[in-house]
Formats: C-alpha cells, structure tokens, sequence
C-alpha cells in the first residue's frame, strides 16, 4: 500500500494540473495523434507525480517531467493492447519510433525537452480542433472547456445546469466527429484563418454569455472565457507577427467586449442575488482596471479598420462605461453603432437594442412601435427581454394594463431566478 501524499504536495500537484494540464494535453495530442489516448496519458502521468514526487520530489521542471511520463505511458498502454489489435501494434511502434527511448525515472537528466513556443503552438491548435465547424456547437463549449480550460465535467456540467452524464455524451460524440472525420490537428493556412477563427471567437463568446448570465458557477465560466481569449490573442500575435500582419482585431474587440461588460459584475447583482438595471447600478462599484484595459483593446481595434461585431459591440460597451450615469449616456453614439452594426450583423436582438437606444434618444413612442413591429414579426415572441422591454416603454407612457400584460408575459418565460423576481416586482409596482 502507497504511504499517504502529504497535503501540501497534494494542493501543489493539483495546483499544477489546473495550470498545465492544457499545455501537456495540447502537446501529447500532437505526439501520440489521439485525443482520448493523449487525455488518458495525462491523467496517467499526474497519478504517476502522486506516487513518485513524495519520494523524489518535485522536478526542477515539472511539465517535461509530466509530457514525457504520459507519452511512456502511453506506449506502455499501447504494446499491451498490441498483443490483441494489429493497428494498436502499429500506432505503438510508430510512436516509439519517435521518441526518445527513456525511463519514467530517467526522465529529468536525459529527455530533450519541449520548447515552450513549441508548447504554445500545440495550445492553439487544440483550440482550433476543438472548435472545428463540424463539431455540434454544444460539443464545441463542452470540448474547449474540457480540454483547453482544463475544466472537470462536473464543473462544467454545474455551469450549464445539465447533468454530468449528460456533459459526458457531448464530450464523447464531439470526440467522435473528430475522430470519424479525420479532423486535421493543426492551425487553419492563412486564408482559411478568418472563417475558422470566427467560429472559435464564438465559442468563447458562448462560454461568456453562459457566465455572464448564470446566477452561481457564473463567475468561473466568464473568468475562463476571458483567459481563453487572452491565450488565444497572445498566441495568433506571434504567428501574425511571423506573417507581417498586426493582432486581429477581432480577437481585440471580443476580449474588450468581454472586459467592459465584465466590469459591471458586482454592480448588476444585489446581496440577495437580485437584478439591478444599469440605471440603478452603484458604478462606483465597477471595476476600473477592467474596464481600462478594455477601452485599450477597443480602441485599437477600432484603429484597425478591419473590426467586426465583436468590436462594434464593445465600442457601445464602451460609451456605458466612460457615462457617468444613464441621464449622461450618449445614446444617439450607441444608436449609430448599432446601425452599423446591424448592417454586418443583422438580427433581431441587435434590432430591440437599437430600439431601446431609440427610445432613449427620440422619446418612448419611437422604441414602442419598433419593438411592437419585432414582435408583430413573430421572431423574439418566446424572448422575455423583448417584453420586458416593451412592458418598461409603455410603463413609461401610462399604459399600465399594456405594461402588466407585457410583464406577465416576460415573467412566463424568463429562464433565471433574478430575471422572475425582478419582473415580480415590476409587477407588484405597477399596483
């Protein structure tokens, strides 16, 4: 029997594989070629550092001791499998064939370690594989957040109020289409890059919202989307700079996007857990390095001149946070960037901003009748905030009976806990 891992070790090794595990992941997919293979390694060869490192101590490098355990181990798994399937056999000698022939204990002195540029390269072609277009969009999040955040299914199956059997079935036919359709571990070539890294952009957008919106685990999700998207923009700045092209700005504007909403985290939710709208909200409780760093990022990829949605979208973020108070807001900026944005990003939500933007500007009367054309359009009619909207605007004007009815419908169907209470309310107010 194993003697016990002392506590500290053990909060270090975890510690370690909440940092590395991405990186070792990323590396050892491109060395054995397998995604279920490279993740079984892993595991592997942290519970071979819980039963070596109490007696030898941490390595002096612990990710070349980790990438090179879990590649042994997976030559080790692979020749027992070979006594029973020939294409296991030869994937094993393959993959011997290029590696060095060391011992798990001889690993420190003789390995030849992996450059951590190198590394970084493996990290962004996972996230590409991951967040291949072929993939399920449900698959896409689960897969990134596995594999790339190095989240554990429970945690992601708590953010997304599924169960982690559930959680287990995307990652597993996600998995599946990769292998099925011989999905290329690799970086889109450059004329590629734009259509594919939409996609991934989306991704990390997705996992945003999630947190964004979720009333308990949300906090970890948005904090993992943001890393995600610091990652991503520090690795495709290398590779661009190699091409002579400066960073994306879209990857720029996402992660502006993403910061200046950020911001407003402790300011939008009360003690209670209920919702405060941006014109209640104490904005001295806004979070200033935030939203300086994302005012940063927006602005230069608006000096682009190549920006998209993401970016757009953070410009308006943007004048909320330099207001002072919604009385203050310039809301005819916010109304001509979303025409603008609307013209590359046509959608029905992007069109009730616009309206509630309107309303702003020109007066109630306005945003009501083009938030009664949407919904007379039929395409936000099971979209609470659409009501909701239209129950505030004709609150504003008198037409109580129409603003109950509105909120009455809006409650029907808000899918959070905040949302329903904060239009109880509005409901009981209007009595």
């Amino acid at each position: 029997m194993l003697p016990p891992v002392p506590e500290q070790l053990r909060r270090t090794i975890e510690a370690l594989y909440r940092s590395e595990s991405g990186r070792v992941l990323a590396t050892l997919v491109r060395l054995l070629g397998d995604l279920d293979l490279a993740e079984e390694a892993m595991h592997e060869a942290f519970a071979a550092a819980l039963e070596s490192w109490p007696q030898t101590g941490i390595p002096d490098k612990p990710r070349p001791w980790l990438i090179s355990t879990a590649r042994f181990k997976a030559i080790d798994g692979m020749r027992r499998r070979a006594q029973f399937d020939a294409t296991q056999r030869d994937l094993a000698l393959y993959t011997e064939a290029h590696m060095n022939e060391a011992r798990i204990n001889e690993v420190s002195p003789g390995v030849e370690e992996i450059e951590d540029e190198e590394i970084e390269d493996d990290r962004l072609r996972l996230i590409f594989t991951c967040c291949h277009p072929a993939l399920p969009p449900e698959g896409q999040v689960a897969l990134t957040l596995r594999e790339v955040c190095g989240l554990t299914t429970e945690e992601i199956a708590r953010a997304f109020l599924v169960t982690p059997a559930t959680l287990a079935q995307r990652i597993v036919r996600a998995k599946a289409v990769i292998r099925d359709k011989a999905i290329p571990y690799q970086v889109p070539a450059s004329q590629e890059l734009p259509a594919r890294l939409g996609a991934v952009l989306q991704v990390v957008y997705l996992i945003f919202n999630e947190g964004y919106s979720a009333e308990t685990t949300g906090a970890e999700l948005s904090r993992e989307a943001i890393r995600l998207s610091r990652l991503l923009l520090d690795l495709l700045n290398k590779d661009l700079l190699q091409l002579g092209r400066i960073q994306e700005p879209e990857v720029m504007g996402l992660l502006g996007l993403m910061l200046l909403q950020e911001s407003r985290r402790a300011a939008r939710i009360s003690p209670e857990g209920d919702l405060i709208l941006l014109e209640q909200q104490d904005r001295s409780l806004w979070n200033k390095d935030q939203i300086a760093e994302g005012l940063a990022l927006t602005e230069a990829s608006l000096q682009s001149r190549r920006f998209g949605a993401y970016t757009l979208q953070a410009a308006i973020a943007a004048v909320h946070a330099g207001s002072s108070s919604v009385a203050s807001t310039d809301w005819r900026e916010i109304m001509l960037l979303y025409d603008r944005l609307l013209r590359i990003l046509p959608s029905p939500v992007v069109e009730l901003n616009r309206a509630v933007a309107i309303a702003e500007c020109e007066g109630p009367e306005q945003g009501l009748r083009l938030i009664d054309d949407l919904l007379a359009r039929e395409q936000l009619s099971h979209y609470h905030l659409a009501h909701s909207a239209r129950a505030e605007l004709c609150r504003r004007l008198g037409r109580l009976p129409e603003a109950r009815a509105s909120y009455e419908k809006a409650l029907a169907l808000a899918p959070q806990a905040s949302d329903r209470r904060f239009l109880a309310r509005r409901l009981e107010e209007l009595k």
